[in-house]
């Protein structure tokens, strides 16, 4: 019966050892968690072991949530988002031979939802901001989570959550366009 309880359950259960609660648990979350950590970081691959890690988290501090302060995925959106800022402060640099392969270029499920060249300006952009401003657009745009939830996973005032959107979307915006006016139109020639 774990499919039909709620989070803030499976958390009670989950911090009190029960191995199959946190497992349903990771299964019902696991992927918005994958989402967030890509749209923060940037990267397939760092973004799956951000959300590993994340559930790491929430084995071992099950005990510590409380649901009066927070629902389970706001906690967990707050870990998440805290893992990728540690992540992208940590230096990178590995031999190329641990590198391996070379990613496929082929596009992923989001590069079909967005036309390409949009979706490429798009994303360097994102890429281009802050880590703070990265994960309340992450938050509130691709999560949907409200402004008091958005604040709430960043530690921070709604109010304070609220400019800090505004500012993301404005440097945002002003990045495709700086982007978009670099770029040669296609078909220019033709009326």
């Amino acid at each position: 019966m774990l499919d039909g309880e709620t989070d803030e359950a499976l958390m009670a259960r989950t911090a009190a050892g029960d191995h199959r609660a946190f497992r349903a648990l990771m299964d019902r979350h696991i992927r918005r968690a994958m989402r967030l950590a890509q749209a923060t970081l940037g990267h397939a691959g760092d973004a799956d072991e951000v959300a590993q890690e994340a559930f790491v988290r929430v084995w071992r501090r099950a005990s510590s949530f409380d649901p009066e302060l927070a629902r389970f995925t706001t906690w967990l959106h707050q870990i998440v988002v805290n893992l990728c800022i540690d992540r992208k402060r940590r230096p990178r640099g590995e031999p190329l031979e641990v590198a391996g392969d070379v990613a496929d270029g082929a596009p992923d499920a989001l590069d079909h939802v967005m036309d390409g060249e949009r979706q490429r300006l798009m994303q360097t952009a994102l890429a281009s901001l802050p880590e703070r401003q990265r994960a309340a657009i992450a938050l509130f745009h691709f999560e949907g989570l409200s402004g008091r939830d958005g604040a709430s996973a960043l530690d921070m005032s709604e109010k304070a959550f609220e400019s800090l959107l505004i500012r993301a979307r404005a440097a945002l915006k002003e990045r495709v366009r700086a982007a978009s006016a670099g770029q040669p139109r296609e078909n220019a020639s033709e009326p």
